[in-house]
Order: structure tokens, then sequence, then C-alpha cells
């Protein structure tokens, strides 16, 4: 039997692997932005979106984004097609050594890139926030936290590649739930370090470099029982690492465009006050069902895809990716209707205390607004993009991402004037939906049709079913609570009340439609009760 699955399964028992697999990301996803949520209401209590707060998270932004560059992003895309190979076709031994090479190269080149950002944070600096010149006392402190967190860009990408090679073997749990360590660092160190500094703001940044060392060291018990803990290897020549490397190379642009246009949007951001922070709690509540449903699904199907690839059964890989296309969708657009219409009360209930005032609530709902437009497109890139890469495809990407990338500093230099930093969210928006359109062209070209006629009719059903959801969700956003102070409680039952009512209903008209994908995972619901009460 094969390390990464069962060739022998059929696709409805793949898509079960798949759907399972994203429950447990999604639920370990859930439970992490909690606790992310927890952790940016302490920040706003206590920073608000004053000085220390644009310069902490100008800073933060820098690490995080070369993170999605050489980590999260290119790192998984590029190494997991190649490891899953190894996996398929040759022996456990081989797929050791290729992680172990994969581990060494990647650490000597990290330690690299931090000392080079390290040495070189004043010019970053003036690079991605210009705006920040004007003052000097923000430059200089958005600087320092920079040189503290840039090791922090070693400790994920490490974590990143433990977490590309249990995925692999279709390890899900520990890599998923790692992040919520992460949450639990910066949290303490706001709570108990913070104190401490003369400067509050740099404990929380010490914060970020502890929650990323401690994601890498939470997979090492994964790692040892799959019999693939990391060793030393210092074969940086090795066939599969270069393999590696020569998709990674492209994939550095291609799978991160986003991340891309949003450093775009920062820099330009710093020309407005509080708009870095607005643009950053705005994207937060964006990642929230992003993370839980479109990360984690992109997460669990490639994978599958990679074996599919790896083993020419493009017709299966076909179908995986038009169910994967039709689920994420379903559950993408409902939540994306909600932020829309429910973006100042979720705001005003998270985010408005403290220094965080009303005025900070409506310019951070602007920031959701933006982004909410192409939520879908943020999703379906990223399920896309996993096919490309499970094909070891990563130049289309590259070229169709200079593309998406040119619109949105062209739409951003547009919009930026009347719209502010809402104009900046708006342009990434617009770019995700460009990349996602051109890069749907490409790959019906390279693979055939996939399921366009069953896509249309799923993606009718949930326009349809949106309906309840806009008519509650309108109901709940014109209570004039959200303006007043105090209430919280009966402000979150409010809300709580309204999600739930527009839940029930877009379940329901599915329900009377028929739908595939809640037959589906009705099906899967009721089979693990069965599992568990047998």
């Amino acid at each position: 039997m094969p390390l990464n699955g069962d060739s022998s399964a059929s696709p409805h028992q793949e898509r079960v692997q798949v759907v399972e697999a994203a429950g447990v990301i999604g639920l370990a996803t859930l439970l992490s932005r909690i606790l992310g949520f927890a952790r940016d209401m302490v920040l706003a209590r206590l920073f608000g979106a004053g000085l220390a707060a644009d310069a902490f998270f100008v800073a933060y932004r820098i690490p995080n984004l070369l993170r999605e560059l050489f980590a999260e992003g290119s790192m998984s895309a590029a190494f997991i097609p190649v490891f899953s190979e190894y996996l398929t076709k040759r022996t456990k031994r081989d797929a050791w050594e290729l992680a172990s090479a994969a581990f060494t190269t990647l650490l000597t080149v990290l330690t690299g890139v931090c000392l080079l950002g390290i040495l070189a944070a004043p010019w970053i600096v003036k690079l991605i926030a210009p705006g920040f010149s004007d003052n000097p006392e923000r430059e200089a402190l958005t600087t320092m936290l920079t040189r503290i967190m840039f090791p922090y860009l070693l400790c994920i990408g490490l974590a990143a590649l433990a977490m590309g090679v249990l995925n692999s073997v279709r390890s899900f749990a520990a890599p998923a739930f790692s992040p919520v360590l992460f949450n639990i660092a910066i949290i303490a160190s706001a709570f108990l370090l913070a104190p401490l500094f003369a400067e509050p703001i740099l404990a929380v940044a010490f914060g970020v470099v502890v929650g990323g060392f401690a994601q890498f060291l939470s997979q090492m018990p994964a790692l040892r029982r799959a019999e693939l803990l990391f060793g030393w290897r210092f074969d940086f020549a090795h066939e599969g690492v270069r393999r590696i490397g020569w998709l990674m190379a492209p994939a550095l642009i291609g799978l991160s465009v986003t991340q891309i246009n949003i450093l775009v949007s920062t820099i330009l951001a710093s020309y407005f006050p509080g708009g870095p922070t607005y643009l950053f709690y705005g994207m937060r509540l964006i990642h929230f069902p992003l993370g839980i449903f479109g990360v984690a699904l992109a997460t669990a199907l490639l994978p599958s895809l990679s074996t599919q690839a790896a083993k020419g059964e493009l017709d299966a890989l076909r179908g995986t990716l038009g169910f994967g296309l039709r689920l994420i969708f379903f559950i993408i657009v409902p939540a994306m209707v909600g932020l829309i219409l429910l973006r100042v009360p979720i705001v005003h209930l998270f985010f408005e205390h403290g220094r965080f005032t009303a005025a900070d609530t409506q310019g951070t709902a602007a920031a959701v607004l933006a982004y909410a437009v192409g939520l879908w497109a943020f999703a379906g890139v990223r399920i896309v993009v996993s096919a490309f890469y499970s094909l070891q495809d990563t130049r289309t990407p590259v070229l169709v991402a200079a593309v998406a990338l040119a619109a949105n500093i062209a739409l951003s230099l547009l919009l930026m004037g009347s719209l502010r930093h809402a104009g900046l969210a708006l342009a990434t928006a617009l770019s995700a939906i460009l990349n996602m359109a051109v890069l749907l062209v490409f790959l019906a070209r390279r693979l055939g049709a996939f399921g366009w006629e069953a896509i249309l009719r799923s993606h009718a059903r949930v326009v349809l079913a949106s309906a309840p959801i806009v008519v509650t969700c309108l109901w709940i956003a014109g209570l004039g609570v959200w303006t007043q102070p105090e209430a919280w409680v009966a402000k979150t039952v409010m809300l709580i009340v309204g999600m739930g009512i527009s839940v029930a209903s877009y379940v329901t008209v599915h329900a009377l439609l028929g739908s595939d994908e809640l037959d589906f995972l009705w099906g899967l619901v009721r089979r693990k009760i069965t599992q568990t009460t047998s």
C-alpha cells in the first residue's frame, strides 16, 4: 500500500478522504482563528490604531510576506508534488533522504536570508513604508520590530517543511494545530512580557518569534511516528532538491500573488494614518473563513491531486478539482455575503474596545467590504493553483500572477485617491478575481473540461440559497445597537442568532433544491455518527 493513500481508492472514497482531512484542518484552523481573534482583540485594546500598532503591523508584514514566499507558499507547493512522487514511486528511505536534504538546504538558505534582513532592516522599512519617513520615531520603531521578528521566517519556514512532509503522508492534525501555539505565545507575551518593556510592543514581537519556533517543534513527534524525522544531509545537489528549487523559483510569485498584492497595499497605506492597521484587521476577518475552509480544502486537495498526477490519472484529477471548486463555493459564498452585510457589527463587537475607537471601526469595516468582494476568488485561486502545482507546472501561474500584480498596482493608484485605504483593499480583491479567471482559462486548456455543467448548477443553487442570508443580515445590521457603547452580551446574542438563522435558511434552501454538496456532506456526517455509535 502506498504511503500517501490507496491507489485503488474510488473517486467517492478519494473525496471522502479529502473532506475528512479538510475537516481536521478546518477544525484546527477554527481554534487557531478564535485564538487569533483573541490575540487581535488584545492588541487592539492595548495599542488601538496608533503609532505602535502601525509600526508593528508593517514590520510583521515583512517576515510574514517572506514566510508566504519562501515557506508556506512556494515551499509547500513545490515540495509536496515532488515528495509525493518519491513516496509513490520510490522507497521510504529515498523519501527520507529527500526530506533531510531539503531541511538542511532550507535551514542554510533561510539563515542567510534572516541575517541579511536584520542588517538591511532600515532600508527595507524605507522601501515598504515610505510614508513613515515623515515620523522618525515611527520609522525607528518599525526598524527595531523588523529586526526582532525576522528570525520568525526561519522558524516558520522549517515548520512549513514539516507540514509538507506530514501532509504528504496524510497526517494533517499536528501541522494544522501548530498555529494554535503561535497565537498563545503572542497573547502570553502581550499579558506577561509587555509590562516589563519600556516599549510594550517589543514584547509582542518577541512573542511572534517564540510562537514560530513552537510551531516547528510541535510537529517533531508526528514526524518521528511517521519515521520521517529530519536528519542532517548536506546534499544541495540532490536531484529532488534541485527539482524542488526549479519549481519553487517561479512559485515565489505564482502562489503568493495575494500576499504581494497585500504588500503593495501596505506600502501605499503607509501614507494614510491608521491605514496599515485597518487593512491588517480587515484581512484578518477575511482570513477567518478563508483559512477555515479555503486553505483547509486546498491543503487537503494538494496531496490527492499530486498523487493522481504522479500516476497519470488525469480523469480522477479533473474530478477531484471540479469537486473542490464546487465545495469551496458552496461554503465561501455565504460567508462572503455575511461578512459584507455584517461587517460593522462584527468589527464593533470584536475590536471596538480600549483605544480602538468608533472611527477605527468604520475604517476597518470599509476594508472588510472591499476585501470581501474578492473572497471567493482568494479561495478559488488556492484550489486552481494547487492543480497547476500537482502537475509540476509553476510557470503558468507566474505569467498570470504578473498580469494580476500589474492590475493591482494600476487599480491601487487609481482607487486610493477617492477611497483611500479601502481603494487599496478593493484593488487587491479585483486583481484576485482577474487572477482566478485567467488561471481557469489556462487550466481548462491544459486538462479539458472538468465538470463545468455541474459547477455552474452548483453555483446557481448557492446564489439562490444566499437570498435568505441577505434578508437576515440586513435586519441584524440595521439594528441601532451597533453605534451604542456597552451591552456586549446582548450584541453577541443578536449576532449569533442572525448567523444561526442565516445558516439554517441556507441549508434549508439547498435541501429543497436537492444540492449534491449538501447530500455529500450530510452523508459524511451520518457515516461518522454511525461509526461513533456502533
